[in-house]
């Protein structure tokens, strides 16, 4: 499982032309699912995704994690971050979980966030949409549960 972790001062989600969701400051978790993840997967990534010290405290030090600065999570499901460019141009997402499977675990996975307290809110899971956010730094991060 791959999380792309953006630290935002804003984000939204939009779906043919309604949005659907948005946060302030915190968040935006990118998830991408692959065939051989589990819910151990999606608990370790809510784990560190709520305890990751990305935050800067008083003295301007990335010493704060999401929960301890106030901050919200948006989770965004993105099957593209399972796809493999090694090979050519075009990228195979042979990696990628079925998303009937998938889902199960990105729900899993925002349960698991909401677990620890903290406001969570979402995209639409296989549905396209437009993804706006304001990173804050930039700060991002890729964690791979492997």
């Amino acid at each position: 499982m791959t999380g792309l972790i953006q630290r935002v001062k804003r984000a939204s989600v939009e779906v043919e032309g309604n949005i659907v969701s948005e946060i302030g400051k915190g968040i935006v978790v990118f998830i991408g699912i692959e065939k051989e993840d589990t819910e151990k997967d999606a608990q370790y990534l809510a784990n560190k995704t709520v305890n990751l010290r990305i935050f800067e405290d008083s003295l301007g030090k990335m010493n704060l994690s999401v929960k301890d600065a106030g901050g919200e999570v948006m989770v965004v499901s993105e099957f593209t971050l399972a796809g493999d460019c090694k090979k050519g141009n075009r990228p195979s997402f042979d990696r990628a979980m079925p998303p009937e499977e998938a889902e199960k675990l990105y729900r899993y996975f925002i349960e698991a966030l909401k677990n620890t307290g903290i406001s969570v809110k979402e995209g639409v899971f296989r549905s396209y949409m437009h993804v706006c956010l304001v990173n804050d730094g930039p700060v991002t991060f890729i964690i791979n549960t492997r």
